[in-house]
């Protein structure tokens, strides 16, 4: 088995290089075409075949490159394959203006969401590219100078909104102190009761009869509460008659018999008779005459002395110096 790939080649004994002539063929014109290897840049359907063809499917294509075409100096490439079915010629050529490939012959391009619309600017010049721009910055600015301008308008509306809020509360405000002023002059003037002039002015009938209601239960309520005060005093009266050992006790009522049946006796004795009855009344009950010499009740707070703990705890208090 010979090597693919040798150093020298085999010569025959009869080889003659002079009989080997070098061949001059004319230069190519036209354009330079190339045999590549590429993968198809879009999907495309066979316009002959309707057969389909997915992006980035190889084929051996051949390269044209025209001299002619440019954009901006920049070369165009055409390319042509064959259909995978039917061997009908597509031609594909490059579009560095929109940095894309266009189909020419043979195909038609699938159909490409993100393309739509774009086919119009496909043939558009650099005039009309420059007059859009224009048309889109001015609309731009129209539209910002617009919102501006709305945007003050709306300012100034609210503005003007709470001026007027703000004036009718003052104005509301400025007849309430008036109406009040007006209303405590003519009490002071002519004694006019003010809540009689307020409450007979405006009110229903149903709000009516509910203020006498609540005005009856107020009163009803005031007759009750005096009432039971009053029960309350008559109830505290003999305890202190008994305290201060007046008449109402049936041993002060003894006493006070006694009293009146020697009062005959002793009509001129004076002042000292009734200190003296006083005294023996105080040593006769000497449990009325402590009850009354005691000091009152004293609602000071008493502060409870700490216990030592320390003791219990095993700790040795240090004896003070001083």
């Amino acid at each position: 088995m010979s090597e693919r790939k040798v150093l020298t080649k085999y010569y025959p004994p009869d080889f003659d290089p002079s009989l080997v002539g070098r061949s001059r063929q004319p230069k190519q014109t036209g354009p330079k075409v190339q045999t590549v290897r590429l993968m198809a840049p879009f999907s495309l359907r066979c316009s002959t075949c309707g057969e389909y063809m997915y992006k980035g499917r190889k084929f051996n294509a051949r390269k044209e490159t025209p001299a002619d075409e440019r954009y901006l100096n920049i070369q165009i490439y055409r390319f042509y394959i064959r259909c995978t079915r039917c061997s009908a010629e597509i031609v594909f050529r490059t579009d560095p203006k929109n940095q894309d490939y266009a189909v020419e012959k043979g195909a038609k391009r699938n159909t490409e969401p993100w393309r739509r619309g774009l086919e119009g600017e496909l043939e558009e010049t650099d005039e009309q590219r420059l007059d859009r721009i224009e048309r889109e910055m001015a609309d731009e600015n129209g539209e910002i100078a617009q919102a501006e301008e709305r945007n003050a308008m709306a300012e100034l509306e609210q503005k003007t909104a709470d001026a007027k809020r703000e004036m009718a509360v003052a104005d509301a405000l400025d007849e309430i102190r008036s109406r009040n002023a007006r209303l405590e002059r003519a009490q002071r003037e002519g004694g006019v009761d003010l809540e009689s002039v307020l409450g007979g002015r405006g009110l229903s009938e149903e709000e009516e009869r509910r203020r006498r209601e609540e005005e009856e239960d107020a009163e009803a309520a005031r007759k009750a509460f005096e009432f039971a005060r009053l029960q309350q005093k008559l109830e505290d009266a003999p305890a202190e008659e008994e305290v201060l050992g007046l008449p109402g006790i049936p041993g002060a009522a003894a006493a006070n018999g006694e009293g009146s049946s020697g009062s005959s006796s002793s009509a001129g004795v004076g002042p000292s008779s009734a200190s003296s009855t006083a005294a023996t009344a105080t040593a006769s009950n000497p449990a009325s005459a402590s009850a009354t010499d005691m000091p009152p009740p004293s609602f000071k707070r008493q502060v409870k002395k700490k216990k030592d703990h320390s003791a219990l705890l095993g700790i040795k208090k240090k004896q003070p110096l001083v």
